[in-house]
């Protein structure tokens, strides 16, 4: 999904990328840093005074590397250390995060034998998506396919910091159950969104419909994953969203983690990194078994679980890893894939609420379409949606936790007391709200202001999900200024979101065979199982991790948008 961190451009760089097989060079540059400014201080209560903040920079020399079967060009490599002079970072716990992984001393020969291994083993174990450029290859599986982007080594991340991320998953979690029972307060935070954005619109009529046919949802199934970086001036893990609908790469994110630990048990000793740091990653295991539990509650063992697909998904297979540790784990569920096209065309609603698609009772409905806009392109895909919602199959998410997890709540969330309008444990609400950045409605004046004044420390967020939404820079100006001139309610469709800047590290990113070596930034995505039959919560847990790295000169970050790659952490 759609994330809103970003960094300072990088120094001016001579980069190569290598082609693994066709022994081609690619010279690649980064962008300039424009120097260090004077920023203002954020602090995670939404209170900003424009004074001392600096945007972080790092420098790095030249480099140069080769693929497995070229011939490598440039300097030397420097005799290998293992940690750079990176200095101490204090975390929310006060515990310094230790210097980063220097790849600089990497000898270039190793790389290349990394680099060649790296794919034989994405290419054996499934770690694939569809290559866009194949015709069907988002269609019909095994056609076409490509490995998925990595990172060839794992990111550096703070125990101190990993172990905050885990511990307030279940606390997400339990507040997006409780906001989803406040049909008032989604009504009421979404009203003047409601009046400029369309899609938003559907989904909010969708849900008033829900709350006046008194439809209340027995057995309630979230498979979540809250998004972080970690501020590099403040050294705080701030939360970027909470993805309630379609958290992807459960699949994938556990192979790299397989591929990271398996490169470093063969290769650790010759560059110092210890397999054993990466921690072990289930979420594609454990999004089966709550699939499974939310299916046993339903108590009807022909039913069949629903997962609805867009029409072609490139990233069908991160898809069907969790469908085939279900059969795997639960041979006696059976599952289906269905676009809404198919399931407004084959699907109906008994006299019970009982949902029959193609003559087939649906017990568990678990949507990896539906959070964009193009993917209702007709009348017949909304109808499908309203039929599911309907119906008394288990859905992943409801409506309700679909809009709980939308930016605009995300940003009433962060207001001033309103964590204890959900929540009643004092400790678990500073655990969240420490985890907050600044975030503002278009409706503050004094924010606007500020942002118009420096719109490099903020980024405007739409009601999206996806990636390559977000207004960065100098159009943040630009469109406030439009919205204040065109006095429209127009910003109602929008909210204010610090921009994070993190710590820029050097790394290796391998996308379609090529090797780069660049500037990058990454995001750690927790994810979080919630499965409540009524009164008794049957699942409340972290369940896995996503990382996910890009080069430093991107403000977008989604890996299926082509922005990022997929990565694992390394604990110090």
């Amino acid at each position: 999904m759609g994330i809103s961190y970003s960094s300072p451009l990088s120094p001016s760089l001579s980069t190569t990328t290598l082609n693994i097989t066709h022994s081609s060079l690619f010279p690649c540059t980064a962008k300039a840093n424009p120097g260090t400014v004077s920023d203002s201080t954020f602090s995670h209560t939404n209170n900003i005074s424009l004074n001392n903040l600096q945007k972080p920079t790092k420098k790095f020399g030249s480099f140069f590397y080769c693929s497995h079967n070229t011939t490598c060009l440039g300097s030397k490599i420097v005799p290998l250390k293992c940690f750079d002079k990176a200095r101490e970072m204090e975390t929310q716990e006060g515990i310094a995060q230790k210097p980063t992984i220097d790849i600089h001393g990497i000898d270039e020969e190793l790389v290349q034998k990394m680099v060649y291994d790296a794919l034989v083993w994405s290419s054996l174990h499934g770690l694939v998506v569809g290559d866009r450029s194949v015709q069907r290859s988002g269609k019909v599986p095994g056609v076409g396919m490509v490995h998925a982007p990595f990172s060839l080594l794992p990111m550096t991340f703070p125990e101190s910091h990993w172990k905050l991320a885990c511990e307030v998953a279940p606390i997400f979690n339990e507040l997006i159950d409780r906001v989803s029972l406040d049909g008032k307060f989604l009504q009421d935070a979404l009203s003047r969104t409601k009046k400029v954005d369309a899609f938003t619109s559907r989904l909010i009529d969708m849900h008033s419909k829900m709350l006046e046919i008194n439809k209340s949802e027995e057995i309630r199934l979230g498979l979540h994953r809250s998004d972080y970086m970690l501020d590099e001036q403040t050294k705080l893990l701030l939360q970027i969203e909470l993805n309630t609908i379609s958290s992807s790469f459960p699949g994938l994110s556990c192979l790299v983690s397989d591929l990271h630990r398996s490169l470093l048990k063969y290769y650790g000793e010759h560059i110092g990194l210890d397999s054993s740091r990466i921690p072990g990653n289930t979420s594609v295991d454990k999004f089966a078994e709550a699939l499974a539990k939310a299916w046993t509650e339903y108590n009807n063992p022909r039913a069949l679980v629903l997962v609805v697909v867009q029409p072609e998904e490139h990233n069908m297979y991160d898809q069907h890893w969790l469908c085939a540790a279900l059969k795997e784990r639960y041979p006696f569920l059976t599952t289906i894939r269905k676009t809404l096209a198919e399931i407004d065309k084959d699907g109906e609603i008994l006299p019970d609420g009982t949902l029959l698609v193609g003559g087939k009772e649906i017990s568990v409905v678990y949507f990896r379409a539906g959070y964009a806009p193009t993917d209702y392109p007709s009348e017949a895909e909304w109808r499908a949606r309203v039929l599911m919602e309907q119906s008394s199959a288990v859905k992943c998410p409801s409506i309700s936790y679909h809009l709980a997890g939308t930016k605009k709540i995300q940003q009433e969330l962060a207001k001033p007391n309103m964590l204890e309008r959900f929540l009643e444990n004092k400790e678990d609400i500073a655990k969240l709200r420490k985890c907050f950045a600044g975030l503002w409605s278009l409706d503050d004046s004094d924010i606007i202001k500020k942002a118009i004044e420096r719109p490099d420390l903020f980024v405007m967020k739409p009601q999206r999900e996806g990636g390559g939404n977000n207004i960065y820079g100098d159009d943040v100006r630009t469109n406030l200024l439009r919205l204040q001139k065109e006095g429209s309610e127009e910003d109602a469709a929008y909210i204010l979101m610090q921009r994070i800047f993190p710590m820029v590290s050097p790394t290796f990113l391998v996308r379609e065979g090529i090797c780069h070596k660049d500037h990058a930034i990454s995001e750690l995505g927790v994810y979080g199982a919630y499965l409540r039959n009524k009164e008794k919560v049957i699942i409340n847990e972290q369940c896995g991790y996503l990382m996910r790295t890009k080069v430093s000169s991107s403000n977008e970050g989604g890996v299926a948008a082509g922005f990022a790659v997929l990565d694992s952490i390394y604990l110090n």
